[in-house]
């Protein structure tokens, strides 16, 4: 076997940032949505196990991964319908029914999960990019899952939704302001709620992709936060679906840190490497705290800017 040198370390982060980003793309695209349109949701995090869970369960049960994802976009589009039509209600507060669907995501996950702890689902296809290359490390390292580029696409298609179709005016207009909105004879409510739905499908898949995937099992611990960490993504991003792309990957460099150090035989301190993430969450919050001035592209409505 050809020895890559020190070339392994970048290409491994390469191709771990790939795998993990996955989950912080979705979840964060549809947070984007969902933040657009004028309402936040930190629900995501329960909303990725549970499509996590579904995911695998019916994949398990029907011998499908697609299913499993459609499954889990199902599962994620309820939980967002219910956030979104709890929080239409009056003086109701868009964080606190967030953290009480995510403790009851998580909940009905760990619940309905545990006979699927032991079985085997089979797993969602990946196209292997290194098959010009007859080096094992390079072949690993660009196998690329069809979610990761699906969401790709997506990004892209989401950036020009807002920019130039009808449905992406109508949810920037609610999202900027509720009476601008009603004056255009729109329905604000309604709208919020679509969206939040939408959001919620798209967290749904980041589950699948994290128990279909990569880790590939499902386990009570498989998320490790995502789902509130793709919120300061968000915010990191500027609500911008292509740069949340960029984000994701950045986040899934940081990772993706600590196994890579831990496979090229780096043995003292790499494990302090595994908390990268939080750290990075932790400063893009800083970052982009100010007491005098206001977030560049923040949705007008958005509560965490009033």
């Amino acid at each position: 076997m050809e020895d890559l040198g020190l070339w392994v370390i970048p290409l491994a982060i390469l191709g771990g940032a790939i795998r993990v980003s996955t989950p912080f793309l979705f979840v964060s695209l549809g947070e984007v949505l969902t933040e657009r349109s004028g309402r936040i949701n930190l629900g995501l995090e329960g909303t990725l196990v549970f499509g996590a869970m579904s995911a695998y369960a019916i994949a398990y049960l029907t011998g499908s991964p697609w299913l499993g994802v459609l499954a889990a976009a199902a599962g994620g589009a309820f939980f967002g319908l219910i956030h979104g039509l709890i929080c239409s209600l009056p003086r109701v507060n868009d964080i606190a029914v967030g953290i009480a669907m995510m403790i009851l995501g998580m909940g009905l996950a760990f619940y309905f999960g545990k006979p699927y702890v032991q079985p085997v689902a089979p797993d969602l296809p990946s196209i292997s990019f290194g098959w010009w290359s007859d080096i094992p490390q390079v072949k690993a390292a660009l196998r690329v899952n069809v979610l990761f580029l699906i969401g790709a696409v997506l990004a892209f298609a989401m950036w020009w939704m807002f920019r130039a179709t009808k449905v992406g005016l109508i949810i920037r207009v609610v999202g900027d302001s509720t009476d601008a909105a009603r004056a255009m004879g729109l329905r604000p409510t309604l709208i919020r709620t679509l969206a939040t739905a939408a959001g919620g499908a798209f967290a749904g898949v980041g589950g699948a992709y994290l128990s279909l995937f990569y880790p590939g099992s499902w386990n009570e611990g498989i998320s490790s936060g995502q789902g509130l960490m793709a919120v300061a993504l968000v915010i990191f991003a500027r609500w911008n679906p292509i740069a949340c792309f960029g984000a994701a990957l950045l986040f899934g460099g940081a990772g993706a840190l600590g196994p890579t150090l831990q496979s090229v035989g780096f043995s003292e301190g790499y494990y302090l490497f595994f908390a990268a993430p939080y750290v990075l969450t932790l400063g893009v919050l800083i970052a982009t705290s100010s007491p005098t001035r206001a977030m560049t592209g923040a949705p007008g409505e958005l509560s965490i800017t009033k």
